[in-house]
């Protein structure tokens, strides 16, 4: 499993020290990061809480440590229950294979210990 960021950099509220770092060094990539994203989110009829659930399976099936935990909180914060993000990380067990999804929710499971 790949881990996103170059490194473990905390962050207090909720934006990950590496992303932080990263639009600090490079503010027109991160707005323009950011417009994507918001155009992106606002072309369907999905809302924050789906988009969140999406974004966690999205993060398993690419591995994505760093990420999976950000979105999971944002799941959180949009209303998504524990049981739902589990549901997400888990229905790619078949796609990724076992050691991924249970990678995934252990990262998951010491997120909801932080909490959001």
């Amino acid at each position: 499993m790949k881990k996103s960021g170059g490194g473990k950099r905390k962050s207090k509220g909720g934006v990950p020290g590496t992303y932080k770092a990263f639009i600090t060094k490079y503010p027109v990539l991160g707005k323009s990061h950011e417009m994507v994203a918001t155009a992106v989110e606002k072309a369907g009829p999905l809302d924050a809480k789906t988009l969140s659930l999406v974004k966690i399976g999205i993060c398993v099936g690419a591995g994505l440590e760093s990420a999976l935990r950000s979105h999971v909180r944002r799941a959180m914060q949009h209303g998504a229950s524990e049981a739902e993000i589990e549901q997400a990380i888990l229905l790619g067990m078949n796609t990724v294979g076992f050691p991924s999804t249970v990678a995934a929710w252990c990262w998951a499971h010491e997120q909801f210990e932080r909490g959001v």
